[in-house]
């Protein structure tokens, strides 16, 4: 998938009720994760989180959905997760529908944002696609 796509089915995700169950499957099949790396995740053969609601992709993404007012507690028990580091995640990301936090644990940059706006900053995720980009154009929808 290139960039105008992600960004496209990122916004789509945006806009669909919140499904905590299926969130973290949607966001990565929105960064290109095929059909089957999903149905492994979603039957627990390649998922190695050890948290309730939690989706871990190895050498990618730790990501929980929680409790509406418990996202900065979910992110920082994604950060201290053993399986977060075991399993080389670079970014781990918590919501509960109303705001999402993510973190780049190898950058150490972080998004803070409403849910829904939360398109606005797929850029920050695109090494997650295989994308490479530089600060400044990945802060900026318009030039992706």
């Amino acid at each position: 998938m290139n960039a105008v796509e992600i960004e496209q089915a990122i916004s789509e995700l945006a806009e669909q009720p919140f499904d905590a169950a299926e969130f973290s499957y949607q966001f990565l099949a929105a960064f290109g994760n095929k059909a089957t790396t999903i149905k492994q995740l979603k039957s627990g053969n390649s998922d190695q989180s050890n948290m309730d609601g939690a989706v871990l992709q190895r050498n990618h993404i730790h990501i929980a959905t929680c409790d509406t007012g418990t996202v900065d507690g979910t992110l920082k028990a994604l950060r201290e997760s053993p399986k977060t580091q075991s399993a080389k995640a670079k970014f781990i990301l918590a919501t509960d529908g109303e705001t999402l936090h993510a973190e780049d644990l190898t950058g150490g940059e972080t998004v803070d944002c409403d849910y829904v706006d939360f398109p606005n900053h797929f850029g920050f995720f695109l090494p997650l696609a295989g994308i490479t980009t530089v600060k400044q154009i990945r802060e900026s929808s318009f030039d992706i």
